[in-house]
Parts: C-alpha cells; structure tokens; sequence
C-alpha cells in the first residue's frame, strides 16, 4: 500500500519545490508504485533512483517496466551497466552505475545513442555518472523504515519534469 506522509519544502534542481513523501509497506507496494508511474510517464524522460542496496530500486523498475507492457524478468544491470527493452516501439534503457569507476567510462558504452527522442532513461547512481548523463526530469530516493521503505519524490526545471510532478500530485493524492 502506497501512503502519503507529510510533505517537506526542499530547494532543488533551480526551482522552489516540494517534496513529495510517500511510505511502501512491503516489496508489492514499491512494484505497485512503479506500475503506477508508468501510467504518468511520458517520453522523452529521465528518471534518477537513489538508496542504499536492497532499497528498492530494480524492484520499482520491475514494476516500471511491466506496467509499459514488459512480461520478462527484469534483473539489475550492476554488471553489464544498462539493460535495454523495447516497449511499444520505444526505447527504454535501465542504467546500474553503482560499479563505474570513472564516468567517462559512459562514453565506451556510447551514452549519447541513449538519448532517443522517445526514450526512457533510468539511472540507478547517478552520482556515479555526473558530468556524462542528462539532468533528470524525476528523482525518486528510496530509504529502509524498518522492514518497509518510504520514496521520496523531486522533480526537475524541464517542461518533462514540472509536467510530470503535476501529474503524480493529482495520482497520488498530493496537491
């Protein structure tokens, strides 16, 4: 189950924004939470996924993925940095890059051919690609709560992104 906590005001990416905060009981939520996302998404965009390891994010990927039609498995991309998919004639692209040791190791793997006007870019780490990856449209960070785990949501300056927050506020209850 997906529940709103209280907001906090956070500076961010150039804009005045809120934070929008939500609690995921369990595994099932944070996969129900990605299928929910992939209503709202649009592409071209670009999604950022934060937390410690086991947080949560291949997970909210699995749930990403399979609400744009995705019926494999989804597996994390440590090792080979980025799993692609073809969804509905477009580009999706899953980036681990946890494991980089040099960001521009990115440009061995051809980053830029990434950047499709119809894709989905989703980077796990991000830090670790700072300076070679584009400004995200979404931030999504998750933590532990214990045995459950809370997102927290920032958005990006790009129409992609302000449009994006607007329309998970009015998803997921938040206005």
């Amino acid at each position: 189950m997906i529940e709103q906590t209280n907001p906090t005001t956070s500076e961010q990416m150039d804009h005045k924004q809120q934070t929008l905060v939500y609690d995921l009981a369990d595994e099932a939520a944070t996969v129900t939470l990605g299928n929910t996302l992939s209503t709202l998404v649009s592409m071209p965009c670009v999604i950022y996924l934060y937390g410690e390891l086991g947080a949560g994010k291949t997970t909210f990927v699995r749930g990403l993925l399979q609400g744009l039609g995705h019926e494999g498995a989804v597996k994390s991309p440590t090792y080979t940095l980025v799993e692609p998919y073809r969804l509905k004639g477009q580009g999706i692209y899953h980036f681990d890059l946890y494991r980089l040791a040099d960001p521009e190791e990115l440009e061995f793997i051809g980053i830029r051919e990434y950047q499709e006007d119809d894709s989905l870019l989703i980077f796990e780490w991000p830090d670790q690609g700072a300076g070679m990856i584009p400004e995200a449209d979404m931030i999504l960070t998750l933590t532990y709560q214990g045995e459950a785990r809370q997102v927290t949501f920032r958005f990006g300056n790009s129409t992609v992104g302000l449009e994006l927050e607007q329309k998970v506020r009015q998803k997921l209850g938040k206005n």
